[in-house]
């Protein structure tokens, strides 16, 4: 007999202790120069190209509510311009210190052209204040269904099976 254990969100949106890694609720902007945004392309476990990209802006909003925050890059690059909204968050169970919560699983959706390709963002929150939160996050995407769905290309010579998107920021 197998065992299947199923994944659930530890605590609800509304629950005491719930957004121990989100800052106080408002609308926390990243400065230009207090982020980072890299694309790389993996052919099977080896990159094969890897550039950094401009962050035309990135936002959070924390709401009072208690909802799901909500995440928002824009990129205005040669090579990748569209925007990455992530409007659902998992978060582990509450951490024992909250200033470091540790690793958040957003999904969202990567907008390329008028069209939405669906992204699933896992962010480590570095470090966590009332009024600040800085964290990494990578999301990795199936290059081809990339392309097929939105049409976008990272180079034409080179081989990729997949992209790594890096973004790290500090929301203030």
């Amino acid at each position: 007999m197998t065992t299947v254990t199923l994944p659930i969100d530890p605590t609800p949106p509304g629950a005491p202790g719930a957004a121990l890694w989100l800052p106080l609720p408002g609308r926390y902007t990243v400065a230009p120069d207090r982020s980072l945004v890299e694309l790389t392309t993996l052919c099977g476990p080896l990159p094969v190209r890897r550039r950094r990209l401009t962050l035309a802006a990135a936002s959070l909003t924390v709401s009072e509510a208690g909802e799901h925050p909500t995440f928002r890059f824009e990129f205005d690059d040669v090579h990748l311009k569209g925007a990455l909204a992530l409007t659902h968050a998992h978060a582990p169970a509450p951490a024992p210190a909250p200033a470091s919560a540790g690793t958040v699983q957003l999904t969202g959706d990567l907008a390329i052209d008028g069209i939405d390709f669906p992204v699933l963002l896992r962010l480590r929150v570095v470090e966590r204040a009332d009024d600040r939160l800085l964290g990494v996050g990578v999301a990795r995407l199936p290059y081809r269904l990339l392309r097929r769905a939105t049409g976008f290309r990272f180079g034409r010579l080179r081989p990729a099976t997949r992209l790594r998107l890096l973004v790290a920021g500090e929301f203030t």
